[in-house]
């Protein structure tokens, strides 16, 4: 029992802890398009969620990039990337999905960071150290975490 707890409080605090129904990173299974079409976390996104977690910049910090006119109370909208407004007209659940997740599988030249992976890294950092990370990374996003912002961008219609 001992072993059991201290195993889960380690994962946990190295947030690689898993629920039963999550796909873990390594394991994600994109489509042609780098479409996603099973739930990472095998439960429904929140919304609200995934709208503060797209304007926190320890998270997602989507708006450093992207413009999102429903995020307007947050500063410092980026141009890097194309405006959301609109992106649940014309992406599906399953793109968006695995384009949070690891966009290179849907744009291969893309710099938007993948969210949903914890290895094949070239050269990661270990923090502010200036040495090289040892062994594989937790994602920057939980399977949750990038449910909640496909059920936010799943709200920003046109109409």
């Amino acid at each position: 029992m001992r072993l059991f707890v201290i195993t889960a409080t380690a994962a946990l605090a190295a947030g690689v802890a898993f629920a039963a129904d999550t796909v873990a990173p390594g394991d994600v299974e994109y489509g042609e398009y780098g479409e996603v079409t099973a739930s990472l976390s095998g439960a429904a996104g929140n919304a609200e969620s995934g709208a503060i977690i797209m304007a926190t910049k320890s998270k997602g910090n989507c708006i450093s990039c992207h413009a999102v006119t429903a995020l307007n109370d947050s500063p410092f909208h980026g141009e890097v990337g194309p405006s959301l407004d609109g992106v649940g007209e014309y992406r599906t659940a399953d793109e968006l999905r695995g384009i949070v997740a690891n966009a290179k599988m849907t744009f291969e030249g893309s710099v938007m960071p993948a969210f949903y992976k914890s290895t094949g890294f070239i050269r990661p950092g270990n923090g502010y150290t200036g040495k090289a990370a040892e062994g594989d990374l937790p994602p920057v996003l939980t399977a949750q975490e990038i449910e909640d912002v496909v059920a936010f961008l799943m709200t920003l219609k046109d109409s």
